[in-house]
């Protein structure tokens, strides 16, 4: 099919996507970059879906489209308008299980549990289309899906089972989809928030909240400058400058109660990733130097980030000690980085903000332009370098 320059969406903006998701109608606007997998995730809050290598490899992130196994991961929703998609929320209610979730049970064969949803939409893929599947097939039929336990002897065991019990072609459908006519769910998201018009009309841009869960990872991260305290806080004192510290970020926006709008740029190789963004100050304790901000920033591909953040800048002999304080929360695919590798990077940026605020304090100057966008190649180089300095000290 050829799309028409009408059909067309950038990328910065959002696509209009209906699904039928576990047999309810779903109207999704959604960037163009956002996977199945952190469409049924983020937005539907149908988690069962996982995700674990996001290539295609693993198989964690299996659903069906359209009645066949498909990886999630490797499909933008955008692409699967008009289709039809079960997750393993769909396969069976907790009173009437599905023959393929029973036998999972019995045959102990859920191990930790990441790779179940997949092997059982795999598995019911499988018998669907193979009622007759032999034995000896199984483990060939089923390698689309990686176990972490190495548990595959009792999956194997649960499938052979209720292959044996559905030869004839009887395996029961999914049971837990809503029935035709049911009303549609309209979700909405991830576009660039909304902009204050011009002369102050239009909608008065949100507050950032943060979730009420825990955080994705919390990281303090100190910094000694050598310069006073007070000339620390000068800098700290005005958005405006601290944003210009910030590696790879910029200001856009003024909207008034200490609110900012601004954009941050990571660039790997000839990737750029661009984020936009709403930062809100909630505190500034002159007696203590602390700057409190809040601050959510989405992607195009809709990943978000949100997090709690206090600066402190106190007196260490005749220089000064930055310390930075976050809560932050991680959704869509940024969320699979680990957390000690996150909290790493996080400290890698804090360093090259400490260096900046420390030249604008000393010199007084502010760039004319943001600092470049960090290359996350090299932030993530110098993390793994500081980790490996850390073992050397232990066993040393």
């Amino acid at each position: 099919m050829t799309t028409t320059d009408a059909e067309r969406v950038e990328a910065d903006q959002l696509a209009e996507t209906s699904l039928t998701v576990n047999g309810q109608p779903v109207r999704l606007q959604l960037p163009p970059r956002v996977t199945l997998a952190d469409a049924l995730r983020d937005h539907l809050k149908l988690t069962g879906t996982h995700l674990g290598c996001e290539h295609g490899v693993c198989g964690m992130c299996t659903v069906l489209v359209e009645g066949q196994a498909a990886r999630s991961c490797l499909l933008f929703a955008c692409q699967l308008d008009g289709a039809e998609v079960i997750t393993v929320e769909g396969l069976g209610r907790p009173d009437d299980l599905h023959p393929l979730q029973r036998a999972f049970g019995e045959r102990h064969a859920l191990q930790c549990g990441f790779c179940t949803p997949a092997f059982l939409l795999s598995a019911y893929d499988l018998l669907s289309r193979r009622p007759d599947v032999p034995p000896d097939a199984l483990p060939a039929e089923l390698s689309g899906v990686l176990c972490r336990c190495t548990g595959y002897r009792n999956i194997l065991a649960a499938v052979q089972e209720v292959a044996a019990a559905h030869r004839d072609g009887s395996l029961p459908g999914p049971g837990n989809c809503a029935p035709a006519g049911s009303s549609v769910v309209e979700k909405s998201t991830a576009g660039p928030p909304p902009r204050l018009a011009s002369g102050g009309d239009g909608p008065e841009p949100e507050q950032v909240t943060l979730p009420s869960g825990p955080p994705t990872f919390t990281t303090t991260v100190t910094s000694t400058l050598a310069v006073p305290p007070a000339a620390v806080w000068r800098v700290l004192s005005d958005v405006h400058r601290v944003a210009q510290c910030l590696p790879g970020a910029e200001l856009t926006e003024d909207l008034g109660d200490d609110r900012y709008r601004g954009r941050a740029r990571v660039g790997v190789g000839p990737v750029r990733l661009s984020f936009l963004g709403l930062a809100q100050v909630t505190g500034r304790d002159e007696a203590s130097r602390t700057l409190r901000v809040l601050a959510h920033g989405r992607d195009t591909g809709g990943a978000q980030t949100q997090a709690a953040i206090e600066v402190r800048a106190e007196p260490d002999g005749d220089g000064c000690r930055l310390t930075a304080e976050a809560r932050v929360y991680l959704t869509g695919r940024i969320a699979q980085f680990g957390r000690a590798l996150a909290g790493d990077v996080s400290r890698r940026l804090f360093e090259q903000f400490a260096a900046a605020v420390q030249l604008a304090a000393t010199t007084g100057a502010t760039p004319q332009r943001p600092p470049a966008a960090p290359s996350a190649f090299r932030l993530l180089l110098g993390a793994l370098a500081d980790r490996l300095r850390a073992l050397r000290r232990r066993r040393g």
